[in-house]
């Protein structure tokens, strides 16, 4: 199962998402900077970061801790 992590480099919340919150969940994310893509910024540029099951489509806005993205991944 993929995850997506949606943000810019300057999201200093991206960051924990990343390092604090997916590492402890043992659940690396690729992430994807949606300063890079229009159409991802309208959708996402107010949210960030946002979280989403590839296959799925379900997502996680923050804030989101260890246990949400557990429970994301069992959905």
């Amino acid at each position: 199962m993929v995850l997506i992590l949606y943000g810019t480099s300057e999201c200093h919340l991206c960051e924990q998402a990343q390092e604090q919150v997916l590492a402890a969940a043992g659940r690396p994310a690729i992430e994807i900077d949606v300063a890079e893509d229009d159409g991802l910024y309208q959708r996402y540029g107010l949210r960030i970061p946002v979280l989403r099951r590839q296959d799925t489509g379900a997502e996680l806005d923050w804030p989101f801790d260890t246990g949400a993205v557990i429970a994301l991944l069992g959905a």
